[in-house]
């Protein structure tokens, strides 16, 4: 346990965030968003190793999401499990409002993983991106409005997803997760183990791209959004995709408080994972 705890999991993930934005500025200059599909195709055609490019924007990203749920998972693993008993919660957790910007940076970073992947255009992204869009859309009152900030896909361009993804999100994530980031020092060589790892993924594993195929009825979404997607089959989209996204931030968030409730939010918290591991269980099984 304490081993897992002492790896510098938020050092790899801010190592893979880097390969990520390098080589997704170098994916940004050949990308049309007049025809995202017929250009995410062709990068891999015209763009000098183009393949690569793309293969290393995809894999980095999905590196930095993971190793991003691994560092905090071992927070909260040490915070709660070895720091409670002797540390207040204020000392143990920092200043809460910065430990409020951190738990917003996490579904910012689903965002900007999952805007990605609509920007690719396949069927994978299509699908989710329309699901998406109607998630928001059930929102009351001000979903329209919050849809065409955010997505807006069904009007034919994705401009908004591309501004979010290029532009928006990256800039809301670094300013959610900055009072974090600016107190440590990442050095690439001590990661040198993640770079490799990533490079030779990137070399041997081209980036998935998922051609429409007629006759299909049923697309998988981004793996993180398995569960989601098997929830709303059953459930309405303003519970599924807004309220039960939401109630496990929240969870998260109201962990800080200690004592008895911090007891019984935890237990809310690995509630909500055991739902939700199981709805992408059962898609995953689809």
């Amino acid at each position: 346990m304490r081993w897992f705890i002492e790896q510098k999991w938020g050092a790899k993930s801010l190592v893979a965030l880097y390969l990520s934005v390098l080589s997704g500025i170098v994916l940004s200059f050949q990308y049309d968003m007049g025809t995202p599909f017929y250009s995410t195709g062709i990068l891999e055609l015209v763009t000098p190793f183009g393949s690569f490019w793309r293969s290393l924007h995809f894999y980095s990203s999905q590196v930095f999401f993971l190793l991003l749920l691994i560092h905090l998972l071992a927070v909260l693993v040490d915070r709660y499990h070895f720091n409670q008993a002797s540390e207040s919660p204020e000392k143990a957790w920092g200043v809460r409002e910065q430990w409020f910007n951190l738990v917003c940076s996490v579904p910012v970073a689903v965002l900007l993983l999952f805007t990605g992947y609509i920007l690719r255009a396949d069927a994978t992204g299509r699908f989710a991106g329309v699901i998406a869009e109607n998630i928001l859309i059930s929102v009351p009152l001000i979903g329209s409005w919050l849809n065409s900030f955010v997505f807006n896909v069904t009007s034919g361009s994705m401009k908004v997803v591309y501004a979010n993804h290029l532009v928006g999100l990256g800039i809301l994530w670094g300013y959610l997760a900055w009072q974090h980031l600016r107190k440590y020092r990442v050095s690439w060589l001590n990661n040198g183990g993640v770079v490799a790892g990533i490079f030779a993924l990137s070399l041997l594993a081209a980036a998935p791209i998922e051609s429409f195929s007629p006759g299909k009825f049923y697309v998988s979404g981004p793996w993180f959004f398995v569960g989601l997607q098997e929830m709303l089959r059953t459930i309405q989209p303003l519970w599924a995709g807004v309220v039960f996204p939401i109630s496990g931030v929240v969870f998260l968030y109201l962990i800080v408080k200690g004592g008895r409730k911090s007891t019984l939010y935890l237990t809310g918290g690995i509630l909500w994972i055991a739902i939700y591991s199981a709805f992408s269980l059962i898609g995953f099984l689809r």
